[in-house]
């Protein structure tokens, strides 16, 4: 480690009205290595006790992370700006994980029986590995840290979390609820700290393994600095989804659906619906409906039952995607609707269609963060799926169809993502895996997958 001593502050901002929420104090390298140390004590001691005992902590986790809804919640809301009825459904899912993960675990990490073919008994054990350290998103400040961190318990190892800087206070609570709920201390480690602490975790002999989900910038740079250290990684690194609407389509159902998938947690998802591509002989249709029903999404405080569509979590992250929005446009593409700041305090960005939208265009070819949707038509179905993969990312995408199995055989032989949705968008499942393939990352999580991802599948040979 460095020999850094300085304490600097940060401030954390509600989007909403850009005032100060909290003041944050960055780690000393000194505290950054006594929590390193005593988190691989704490792994010493929590990869002794059984599967089973792990998972009745992890369900208390569960159920204390309900105790203390309301309160995780609105600070979500708070700190980055999604809807507080979303907030809710977000502790759900993280509830939902715990149970999952504590109920299934057992059968996911049983040990494994084989012949020899010298005649010898084979068996395969997975063995925890000790720290793994995550480096997590703002977005889904909860879910984010769950998705690794409830996985990577159960299997026996112990987790380090550096959080966005302005989602600190929820990844501080998190750490509260965790240890209520039973969790023993140091298990689960909040690093408050800067980048180049951050590096030196990564490079530190006791952190066996590394999981990022960012950008595909961040990915590079993480795993090219975690591969030196011949440390594994996971990582998941966002998409511009496309979500097909071919000809046979119900229209209705695919603008409700279309909607929704765009502008669910202020179009701030990296499995979100980005690039809406219609076959010709839907597209006059599908894009009138759609920019009426984003036209009329009421835009306000998140924390209002009637709001549609909250602000975007930084001034910087609105400043980024109006840019993207005003390139896509100089190089040729149509505002339909949207596509203008708002005055007035909080970071809001309006519900935007682009239209004529094509290569060499950021509405084409990158990630809009943010409630903006790139509308794109396409001469057939056949058309429609290679436009979709016509991308450098690969994390998800949909397909609206009223034939349910030839969308199925088009996303399992021709989609080339890591999950396809049917007449529906995308959504986090606890049993079924996450994660892309291209620039969107690598590696799985969910559906047990991820409890095996930072494992180690160990072969034990016996002659008797």
């Amino acid at each position: 480690m460095s020999t850094t001593t300085k304490q600097d502050t940060f401030k954390t901002i509600n989007p909403t009205t850009g005032k100060e929420i909290a003041l944050h104090t960055y780690m000393t390298d000194a505290q950054v290595e006594e929590s390193i140390q005593q988190s691989h004590k704490a792994f010493l001691k929590w990869k002794m006790k059984s599967v089973e005992e792990r998972g009745e902590i992890i369900k208390s986790i569960g159920k204390e992370l309900q105790n203390y809804k309301k309160e995780l919640a609105e600070l979500m809301t708070d700190e980055m700006g999604k809807l507080l009825k979303q907030s809710n459904q977000e502790v759900d899912l993280c509830t939902a994980i715990c149970d999952y993960s504590a109920e299934n675990a057992p059968e996911f990490l049983k040990s494994e029986e084989r012949e020899l073919s010298n005649g010898g008994k084979g068996i395969i054990v997975y063995s925890p590995m000790g720290i793994i350290y995550g480096i997590q998103p703002w977005n889904y400040p909860s879910y984010q840290v769950l998705r690794y961190t409830i996985v990577n318990l159960m299997a026996g190892n112990s987790i380090l979390l550096k959080h966005a800087s302005n989602v600190t206070g929820t990844a501080k609570l998190l750490k509260t609820i965790f240890e209520t709920a039973g969790l023993p201390s140091n298990l689960f480690n909040v690093m408050v700290i800067e980048h180049d602490q951050s590096n030196a975790i990564i490079e530190h002999k006791l952190v066996r393994g590394v999981t990022l989900t960012g950008s595909p910038v961040a990915g590079e740079k993480i795993g090219e600095l975690a591969g030196a250290q011949l440390k594994k990684t996971v990582l998941e690194l966002g998409s511009n989804d496309a979500y097909l609407v071919l000809d046979d389509a119900d229209i209705d159902l695919a603008v409700e659906k279309s909607v929704m998938g765009r502008i669910y947690n202020n179009g701030e998802t990296c499995i979100a619906a980005k690039r809406f591509i219609a076959t010709e002989k839907v597209y006059d249709e599908f894009k009138e409906k759609f920019v009426k029903a984003m036209k009329a999404l009421k835009t306000g405080n998140p924390k209002n039952d009637d709001t549609e569509l909250g602000p975007m979590a930084r001034e910087d992250l609105r400043d980024k995607i109006h840019e993207q929005v005003q390139e896509s446009v100089e190089k040729g593409a149509d505002v339909l609707c949207g596509g203008k700041i708002p005055e007035g305090e909080g970071y809001f960005y309006p519900a935007t269609v682009l239209s004529n939208v094509a290569p060499g265009q950021p509405a084409y070819d990158d990630e809009l963060f943010g409630p903006v949707a790139s509308l794109i038509k396409a001469k057939d179905n056949e058309d429609a799926m290679r436009i979709a993969n016509d991308s450098r990312f690969g994390l998800g995408g949909g397909i609206f169809s009223k034939d349910v199995k030839k969308a199925a055989e088009l996303a399992e032989k021709h989609f080339d993502t890591g999950m396809v949705f049917i007449n529906s968008f995308g959504l986090a499942e606890p049993s079924m895996p996450f994660g892309g393939v291209k620039d969107s990352g690598y590696g799985r999580e969910h559906g047990g997958f991820g409890m095996k991802e930072f494992v180690n599948v160990k072969s034990i040979m016996i002659m008797e």
